[in-house]
Order: C-alpha cells, then sequence, then structure tokens
C-alpha cells in the first residue's frame, strides 16, 4: 500500500499558480543562496542587460528604417530583391558539386540513351528493308500499284462502276454485264395561268 502512496500525487502538494505558487517554491539545495548584496548585484545586471536589448532593437528598427529608405532610393524593390536572391541561389546550386555530378551523369545518360535509339532505328529501318524485299511484301506492293493504276481517271476509259468491277474480279479480261442506267426524273413545275 505505501508503494500505491508514493506513485500518487496528493493535492496539496501541487503549488496553485500565481503568487500563492511562488511563496511554496522553495530553493533548491544544488543552488548556493545568494546573499542580499549578490541578489541586488544581479537585479541591476538583469535591467542593464533589458536596457541594452531595448536599445538595440530600436537602433535595429533605425537601421532597417534606412535600409528601407535606400533601397526606395535605388529603385531596389522586393521583387528586383526577388529575382536577385533567386540568381544568386540558382548560381550557387549550379556552382555545386552536386549539380555537376548530376548534369555529368543526364549528359552521359542522354548520350546513351541516343545512342540506343539511333541503333534501334537503324536496326528497325534495315527490318523494314528486309519486310520490303520479301516476295510477299512485293506481290502485295504490285496488287497495290495495279489497284493505284487502274483507279487512276487518265488511264481508266471505263467509268466508275467498270472499274470498281474489274478490280473486284481482279482480271481485267473478264467482260461484266453493264447495268442499264437510270433516267433521271423530270420534275415539272405548274405554272398558274
Amino acid at each position: 500500500m505505501e508503494e500505491a502512496d508514493q506513485g500518487a500525487v496528493r493535492p496539496d502538494s501541487i503549488p496553485e499558480l500565481g503568487e500563492d505558487a511562488m511563496t511554496s517554491v522553495t530553493v533548491s539545495p544544488s543552488i548556493p543562496t545568494l546573499t542580499e548584496e549578490e541578489q541586488e548585484e544581479l537585479r541591476g545586471e538583469l535591467l542593464r542587460v533589458e536596457d541594452e536589448i531595448l536599445t538595440l532593437s530600436q537602433v535595429l528598427a533605425t537601421k532597417e528604417n534606412q535600409l528601407a529608405d535606400i533601397k526606395r532610393k535605388l529603385g531596389i524593390t522586393p521583387l528586383n530583391e526577388l529575382k536577385q536572391n533567386l540568381s544568386k541561389s540558382w548560381q550557387e546550386v549550379t556552382t555545386s558539386t552536386a549539380y555537376k555530378k548530376t548534369s555529368e551523369g543526364l549528359s552521359v545518360a542522354s548520350q546513351k540513351t541516343t545512342a540506343a535509339l539511333n541503333i534501334m532505328g537503324s536496326a528497325i529501318s534495315r527490318k523494314f528493308e528486309d519486310v520490303r524485299n520479301t516476295p510477299t511484301f512485293k506481290s502485295f506492293e504490285e496488287k497495290v500499284e495495279n489497284l493505284k493504276v487502274k483507279m487512276s481517271p487518265t488511264v481508266s476509259q471505263g467509268d466508275f462502276g467498270d472499274v470498281l468491277t474489274s478490280t473486284a474480279t481482279s482480271d481485267p479480261s473478264v467482260v461484266v454485264e453493264k447495268q442499264p442506267e437510270a433516267t433521271p426524273i423530270a420534275i415539272q413545275e405548274e405554272h398558274p395561268q
């Protein structure tokens, strides 16, 4: 039961917030107790440091105002400053060793990719040439050429139906019976008299 009491926080041991909490704080035995004279000296030093901080803050604000006035007189705008900062940052990046190594690596990769694509393009061209020289392709090419000749209006003397019929039979010597052409119907307009 004593172990449970040791881990529990008793409400009377919790200091209150505010001025009463200051009176309940005890000085740790590891911190040496200061004499009244030492405490006065430290309070004086604390006031001096706070005063210096205030003075430096005021001087900094004055210098920042001077800086803004000078920039305004020189025509330096925040946009110009941003451009200069970006330019400077980019220059720092491009001169870094990491950028140089990356750039060199990409250059080598680009060269290898270009070489591979050239080799692949040459291989594809050779393969197309090989396919073009096969008997099957030559036969196909001849048929397309014949079709082109038959479809050409300068070579063919017949009408479109004859060309289609001869192309469909693939034998121009076969005569297909020609269908009679339809005669257009004349529309007579009635004129009121």
